[in-house]
């Protein structure tokens, strides 16, 4: 592949730029209209940036930057005015990387600290996500742009998706950078090896031969040179959410795959290897530094600080010795489905009484659907990218249920930097099934292009009314 997506048809190039302005639509109202604060942790994010435009980098978290008490009262009533005054202690994510911080801070002193301003600044973040998510698909499945349609679509319109991208909180970027990440991977797994011409004799050379004598220092700087943008991605990524470090782990993976397939030498994989951690550890070692010092080695991550500061959150430990373990698997796996797809403010307000529960249902029929046809329908894709995908998929499941070993957070918006993968397995299995029918394949990403009128329903009939104070 020439790494250049071109987009094959009029009717191409009319969903994709129609998919993007419906998301920067959706997205828009979501920011404007969605009640102030009422996106889990706004407060605190939109304190980080507070802080930084005020006192420069970065905060420190500490006792009292967690209130409980008074962040039910503010939940509870729904953010009422005259509770507005709590609203500046709310600290708690002050442990994060800064980097979407820091990139805000500007804005939030242009604005006046503006909140929609602000919010308005992950949409345009999002629609980053949303467009890779199209580039990535089209790339594994040239020959398949329905997918690449409709797997774009849902990404940009899963109500759930929209509220947290439509919301001051470091998600957009991290999810940027997750997407970006992938695209570079498979752009390198994509990168051919030029063979030699054949010889005389009609055969050819090795694979192996092809890369030594003269050409053979060309194709190891090659092999490793891209490892510095990818060390550069993921440096970003240490320095801007934690729920994407995984991807500290997947770039290494594809290192691996593409040094296997071309069968070189062990000394050039660990050369790509150290070059890639050499960039990304400088990045990430400044901020993990800045952390040993601020609260002790070996807290690099703030995460025992963090920790130690909600105290009183939910423990998992509790929950179970008080409801038992089948109530908490039951309502893990319950919640974390419904509120994938839409469980808005701070997991209160779920669409249960909506449709008589049948957005619930349709969106779980069709992630069954398509996970019972994921493997037949992903076999158009290269085996390398298919273990990306899936390694993307399982190392985000892994680091959610590992964060509910502790406490009990059970949002399904924490499978969201796995979203464009994801989207893309259950998708390929949904197809799988419908290809006997042209039809019917388009009809779904037809389907799934129609989801903004389900958003703007969402917004003005259920989340402006329920939320409001």
């Amino acid at each position: 592949m020439d790494g250049q997506i071109l987009v094959a048809s009029q009717f191409e190039r009319a969903g994709f730029l129609i998919i993007l302005a419906g998301y920067l639509l959706v997205g828009g109202l979501f920011a404007l209209y969605t009640p102030a604060w009422q996106a889990p942790d706004e407060p605190a994010h939109y304190n980080y940036i507070r802080q930084l435009a005020e006192r420069g980098c970065c905060p420190r978290i500490e006792p009292g930057d967690w209130d409980s008490a008074a962040l039910s009262l503010l939940t509870s009533t729904r953010f009422a005015p005259e509770h507005l005054h709590l609203l500046p202690d709310m600290q708690y994510e002050d442990h994060q990387p800064p980097l979407y911080y820091l990139l805000a801070a500007p804005l939030f002193r242009l604005a006046n600290g503006e909140l929609v301003a602000l919010r308005l600044f992950s949409v345009a973040l999002g629609a980053g996500v949303v467009a890779l998510s199209f580039v990535i698909s089209r790339r594994l499945l040239r020959d398949q742009p329905h997918i690449a349609l409709a797997v774009m679509a849902l990404v940009a319109f899963l109500p759930q998706h929209v509220a947290m991208l439509a919301a001051v909180n470091n998600d957009a970027l991290a999810e940027l950078l997750v997407a970006l990440c992938l695209l570079w991977i498979l752009g390198y797994l994509d990168v051919d090896t030029p063979l030699s011409p054949p010889d005389k004799s009609g055969g050819s050379e090795s694979r192996v031969d092809a890369v030594g004598s003269v050409g053979k220092k060309g194709h190891v700087d090659r092999f490793s040179r891209s490892l510095w943008a990818a060390g550069l991605l993921v440096g970003a990524a240490f320095i801007t959410k934690i729920t994407i470090y995984f991807l500290a782990l997947l770039v290494p993976l594809a290192v691996w795959l593409r040094w296997r397939e071309e069968e070189r030498e062990l000394s050039e994989l660990a050369r790509s290897l150290a070059v890639f951690a050499l960039v990304a550890g400088v990045i990430g070692g400044l901020w993990w530094q800045r952390n040993a010092h601020e609260y002790n080695f070996p807290d690099m991550l703030a995460l025992g600080a963090h920790d130690a500061v909600v105290a009183d959150q939910l423990r998992t430990a509790d929950y179970i010795a008080t409801n038992g373990l089948v109530a908490y698997l039951t309502g893990m796996a319950s919640t974390l489905i419904r509120s994938f797809f839409g469980q808005f403010g701070w997991m209160a307000l779920p669409l249960d009484g909506v449709l008589g529960g049948w957005l619930y249902r349709l969106v779980g029929l069709l992630l069954l659907f398509g996970m019972a046809g994921a493997w037949p329908g992903m076999k158009r894709i290269t085996r390398s990218a298919r273990i990306i995908l899936l390694g993307a998929v399982g190392l985000v499941l892994l680091q959610t249920f590992y964060y509910n070993l502790e406490f009990v957070q059970w949002q399904g918006r924490y499978f969201f930097p796995a979203l464009i993968p994801l989207s893309l397995i259950v998708i390929c299995g949904a197809n799988h099934w419908l290809r006997r029918w042209v039809w019917a394949r388009w009809l779904l990403t037809l389907g799934l292009i129609c989801l903004p009128v389900v958003d703007v329903i969402l917004l003005f009939r259920v989340i402006v009314p329920g939320l409001s104070p």
